[in-house]
């Protein structure tokens, strides 16, 4: 049985809103770890963390350098930083060059969790435009971890889930309402295709 506990967050336009709606349909003591990019400019306000918090249990709160990564949290990167996780299950934090145009960039927290914690990963792509987190949900595959996107036809903004479709042939491609049950299934241990089965889905 392997536990999915790892699960790597990429959105860009519409994602606050639909990071809101994903961790309202989590468990309350969800046993794992989130770690969120969400596209922001160098001077965005750090109000995001406030905004999450109204719509979870979890404690949310924004990554720091050399942070241990635990259970029941969810971490979002700093504006104008990458965030990424280490071998320790530490979080590191630099303002090295833009990936995909963007910095903090998805594809380099997918790549560094599927390094480090393989099997135990879960990547997901939501909403918003470009190409970033499609590299990084290939690493998180080929590491044996699972590949997630928000289903293109109901995000705000279809590029990354459409790109990701595209250059990564996910595990799969989920409604909000529908994802945040999944990751619940995922962390529990279970291969997310029981889920669905036992939910009339084929």
């Amino acid at each position: 049985m392997i536990r999915r506990n790892l699960v790597v967050i990429a959105a860009s336009r519409g994602g606050l809103a639909a990071l809101g709606r994903l961790v309202s349909c989590l468990d309350g003591a969800f046993p794992g770890a989130l770690l969120v990019v969400i596209h922001t400019g160098p001077g965005s306000p750090r109000a995001m963390r406030a905004i999450v918090q109204n719509r979870t249990s979890l404690a949310v709160k924004y990554g720091a350098d050399g942070e241990p990564v635990r259970g029941g949290h969810l971490y979002l990167a700093p504006p104008d930083c990458h965030m990424i996780v280490g071998p320790c299950g530490r979080l590191r934090l630099d303002d090295g060059p833009k990936v995909n145009y963007v910095r903090p960039a998805a594809d380099r927290l997918f790549e560094s969790a599927a390094r480090y914690f393989g099997r135990q990963v879960a990547g997901v792509v939501l909403t918003g435009m470009g190409a970033d987190g499609t590299h990084g949900l290939r690493a998180i595959k080929r590491n044996g971890g699972i590949s997630i996107v928000q289903h293109p036809a109901q995000a705000e903004a279809p590029g990354m889930p459409m790109a990701a479709l595209n250059g990564d042939q996910p595990d799969f491609a989920v409604s909000l309402t529908e994802l945040g049950p999944l990751l619940n299934a995922l962390a529990r241990g279970e291969d997310g295709h029981e889920f669905f089965s036992s939910n009339g889905r084929q």
